[in-house]
């Protein structure tokens, strides 16, 4: 079982076996957010790339909450020289941790720091197992992480633009064949609008995973 928070954008909270788990935590300045950074709790955050939408206020929340980021390496050695504590893992990575494991996907998407690659990240916690693509295209091998994987939940980006639209997150979400589908990285500003009940009901025409659309601040247990 576990808690899922959409906090608006690209950014969830995750609280599963009495721990919780950041994503991509951009709270200042981000219109959707329904909470600040001085008030969400973490013990692991997880940042898919260092572009300021998806890193926000990475280091701050680390530092205050004591949380150990999990990132890429490149990212992780900026966390370390900002004071936070960090864990670093690559695309391909796969590492045993006290909740259960993490792997680190690839992603297709700006890294927004030099010498690195943006990521996604599939997270099992005592058996539940989520992916979070973060920024991404559409990409074939999502269907084999979907094989070697049992995926419960699947987050994936629908606005368009910087990543997949509406059309491929559908055929994301096929390939994957998650029990659960939830869109993120839509409506925070004009240039990435969709409609997510468009996305819902095509994806539940197209494939057998079941959509839920969160509003941000809104959470759903699975």
């Amino acid at each position: 079982m576990a808690k899922i928070t959409f906090l608006g954008h690209a950014c969830f909270q995750m609280e599963s076996n009495g721990q919780v788990f950041l994503f991509d935590p951009f709270l200042t300045d981000n219109p959707l957010a329904t909470t600040s950074a001085d008030e969400v709790q973490a013990d692991y955050i997880l940042v898919s790339h260092a572009h300021a939408d998806h890193l926000g206020d990475t280091y701050d929340i680390a530092k205050r909450t004591g949380a150990t980021v999990i990132s890429t390496f490149e990212i992780i050695q900026e966390c370390e020289k900002h004071g936070a504590k960090g864990h670093p893992m690559h695309i391909g990575g796969k590492r045993a941790f006290d909740f259960g494991y993490v792997r680190v996907t690839p992603a297709f998407h700006g890294a927004g720091i030099a010498g690195g690659h943006a990521c996604g990240f599939i997270i099992n916690v005592k058996g539940f197992t989520l992916y979070f693509t973060g920024d991404t295209s559409l990409f074939g091998d999502m269907k084999l992480l979907g094989d070697i994987e049992r995926i419960n939940t699947f987050l994936v980006p629908i606005g368009g633009n910087f990543t997949m639209d509406v059309d491929d997150a559908v055929y994301a979400a096929k390939l994957v064949g998650a029990n659960h589908v939830i869109p993120f990285h839509y409506n925070t500003w004009p240039l990435i609008t969709a409609d997510p009940e468009e996305f819902r009901e095509k994806v539940e025409q197209n494939t057998a995973s079941k959509c839920i659309v969160l509003a941000p601040g809104e959470s759903t247990e699975l």
